[in-house]
């Protein structure tokens, strides 16, 4: 039926919207002192990554993307929809990148409770997948709008943990896998030998004082030791930092990455190895995404094909929200 649906909804009482709230085709990203426990090094230290690490023959790189905008309002009840989608993309011998498997889901998300009943039935015949916000998350927008944001990210975690577990299980005895994001969500690929899991953003910090120090003013090629994190992590992993570009002249974060790996002695003894086939991953440049200083060139090719893919009514629009002059 398309979007016919959409007729019904506003015919219902919803009045029209279009609007991207800030940051939304992203996570947001988590804030806490989650801690850790050291595994390598009684105290954090720092170790050159190998620069001659070539990486497995194979690889797998997986990643995903949320769109979602404000479609309409039933009173000051925002109505959302969402896209969702994942992809793993596998490198060859040849180099070449080629989409193995990928997920999707639509989604609107509303506080169904709130909504008048021409409103929510003309949702329910959408054949959409509906997410219900609690009523009293939902009595002002703005925290509708976090409780859509927290509805939409658990989903698509929901899609990528069941893509990444999917893929992990048909990987070749030589292949990786190189999950954009947290291991941890997921047993099966947290306890994976050749899974990895890649994190841009930190906003959980592990350390504190001196250590906290050390692991933020890493130099470019250096990794710090192995560690299990704490506070956040749903399975066990190992973990360590990685700097890919020179921080000094940017900032601190600039350049530098967290990896998850299983936590086996085996990760220990790999970590500089596995540390130089990711950095060597920088290259090709990530540009023009403004993240590409710690984003990895395959997961940013898996980014511009699911991107590629978006319905092009969920991206945000270019320019300004000033209404149109009239002719």
């Amino acid at each position: 039926m398309g979007d016919a649906w959409l007729g019904a909804l506003y015919s219902a009482g919803a009045v029209p919207a279009s609007h991207v709230p800030p940051g939304s085709p992203g996570r947001a990203d988590l804030e806490e002192v989650a801690g850790a426990e050291a595994v390598e090094d009684a105290d954090l230290a720092t170790y050159p990554v190998t620069p001659d690490s070539a990486g497995p023959r194979v690889a797998t790189f997986l990643d995903g993307v949320q769109y979602w905008k404000v479609i309409g309002y039933d009173g000051v009840v925002p109505i959302v929809r969402a896209h969702l989608a994942a992809a793993a993309r596998r490198r060859g011998a040849d180099r070449r990148l080629r989409t193995t498997a990928e997920a999707g889901r639509a989604l609107l998300v509303t506080a169904l409770g709130l909504v008048r009943p021409g409103v929510r039935a003309a949702l329910e015949a959408s054949g959409l997948a509906l997410v219900d916000i609690p009523g009293d998350e939902a009595g002002q927008p703005g925290r509708a709008l976090e409780a859509a944001r927290g509805a939409v990210e658990r989903a698509r975690v929901e899609l990528e943990r069941s893509l990444g577990e999917r893929v992990a299980a048909a990987l070749a005895p030589d292949e990786w896998l190189v999950v954009d994001g947290l291991l941890s969500e997921s047993a099966v690929l947290a306890g994976h030998p050749r899974a990895l899991g890649v994190i841009k953003s930190h906003g959980a910090q592990y350390f504190s004082g001196a250590e906290l120090e050390r692991a933020l003013t890493l130099t470019q090629g250096r990794r710090t030791s192995v560690f299990r994190p704490r506070g956040r992590a749903r399975h066990e992993v190992y973990s360590w930092y990685l700097r890919l570009w020179p921080w000094e002249g940017n900032d601190l974060l600039y350049g530098l990455i967290r990896v998850e790996a299983r936590a086996h002695p085996d990760t220990v003894v790999a970590a500089s190895a596995t540390a130089g086939w990711l950095a060597r991953e920088r290259a090709p440049l990530a540009t023009p995404d403004t993240r590409w200083d710690r984003l990895l060139y395959p997961i940013w090719d898996v980014e511009q094909y699911l991107k590629a893919r978006t319905p092009r009514e969920l991206r945000p629009a270019p320019g300004s929200r000033l209404p149109k002059a009239a002719s």
